[in-house]
């Protein structure tokens, strides 16, 4: 049985700045760092920071003079931001650089007068902290279908969650022009990794006769991964640990692909592979 890694997968840029950032505090001493929510949507990863003295707070309130606070790569509202930042000692902000891109483009339309349209999941925490720079202006949509819901936009911005699929986020765009006062302003925000690995992941998944995805059941992108290579592979299943690999699914496979979301540790990557190598041996 061959095993195939797609051409893109596992950390992407803004999760791996991330946990760098928190192990260069971990190697300076620092105690004790807490992130306000999981830094990234892994738990297995999450667990090994925990091993090392980081753990997690689920709101500022639970910050102190003594604690060194970290915002996660999925970013906060304004005001969760101060509120942190009045209490504990340090702050450490992990944002993504592509999610600030994000939030500063709805601030500064909503500052102009103009409505905002972002194509992903209003209860991702991505999308609660860029709602909280244009509360007012910003307009949340999953899909093209609820863009008719909303009143008529006033000379709109359209952008998109980091790690939606594309098809979606031109959709949503296409469908904005009907309820517009004027030609929308379209700004792909979509992450290039997120775009790279969805491809890579459909290139290979055609080729294949199982494919796994490494990655969180609450990782968003992991999600969309899934979806992505059930379109060309039914039998594509996301697992986030090798436990979770059903060898019976496995029988008459000849070749196997994987790829992992942007919050999957190398190291937990390395540890599927080998357990696929193991029942393919073992199938021999």
């Amino acid at each position: 049985m061959e095993v195939l890694l797609a051409e893109e997968f596992g950390f992407c840029f803004g999760v791996e700045r991330a946990v760098e950032m928190v192990e260069d505090a971990l190697d300076e001493g620092v105690r004790p760092i807490r992130s306000l929510g999981p830094l990234i949507h892994n738990a297995q990863e999450m667990e090994r920071l925990g091993e090392l003295g980081v753990s997690t707070i689920d709101e500022p309130g639970e910050a102190d003079a003594d604690t060194i606070a970290v915002i996660r790569a999925h970013g906060v509202t304004p005001q969760v931001q101060r509120d942190l930042e009045g209490r504990a000692a340090k702050v450490i902000d992990a944002t993504c650089p592509f999610v600030t891109r994000v939030q500063h483009l709805a601030e500064r339309a909503a500052k102009e007068g103009r409505d905002v349209v972002v194509a992903g999941n209003p209860d991702h925490p991505e999308m609660i902290g860029v709602v909280g720079y244009a509360p007012e202006n910003t307009y949340v949509v999953r899909d093209a279908g609820e863009v008719a819901a909303l009143p008529q936009l006033r000379s709109p911005l359209v952008v998109s969650q980091t790690t939606i699929k594309l098809q979606t986020f031109l959709e949503v765009a296409e469908a904005v022009r009907a309820k517009s006062d004027a030609e929308p302003q379209v700004v792909n925000t979509i992450c290039s990794a997120t775009r790279d690995r969805q491809d890579a992941a459909r290139g290979l998944a055609g080729q294949v006769d199982v494919f796994y995805v490494i990655g969180g059941r609450h990782s968003s992108n992991s999600v969309k991964l899934l979806a992505v290579c059930q379109e060309q592979c039914a039998k594509s299943y996301l697992i986030e640990t090798p436990a979770e690999i059903n060898p019976a699914d496995l029988g008459n496979a000849k070749r196997v692909g994987v790829t992992a979301g942007a919050s999957t540790p190398n190291w937990l990557i390395d540890q599927v592979v080998q357990k696929l190598h193991e029942i393919g041996t073992a199938n021999n």
